[in-house]
């Protein structure tokens, strides 16, 4: 089986989503064209931002269903992530929240796609 390297987040402007991520992942472009966009993640994973008119087949599916998930070290790291990132302009679904999984806060993109940010329960 081949390696799992990238995700892909449908958007209304991909160039507007680029700058929204690199604002808050602080990461720069790995590949850019007009209607679709190339982060790296980390860990060679990627995240691609495809404009919503752009993709085929058309997708009829709606941002927020799912979400993307960073894992950090505990709760402090799960409340410092969340200071920065409120810092950079994220609208926070969930504030920094102990759940029985862990320490975790729940932010969303431009186009309203989920991301979690964890700090698993021992």
């Amino acid at each position: 089986m081949a390696d799992f390297n990238l995700v892909v987040l449908y958007v209304e402007d991909a160039q507007a989503s680029s700058a929204f991520y690199q604002t808050l992942l602080g990461c720069p472009v790995a590949q850019s064209s007009p209607k679709f966009v190339v982060l790296p993640l980390g860990n060679g994973v990627m995240l691609g931002l495809w404009q919503r008119d752009a993709v085929l087949p058309p997708s009829t599916s709606q941002a927020g269903s799912s979400e993307i998930s960073w894992a950090v070290a505990n709760a402090e790291a799960v409340r410092a992530t969340y200071e920065t990132w409120m810092t950079r302009g994220a609208q926070i679904a969930q504030p920094p929240t102990a759940m029985p999984f862990g320490h975790t806060f729940v932010a969303l993109d431009p186009d309203g796609h989920r991301l979690r940010v964890l700090a698993t329960a021992a």
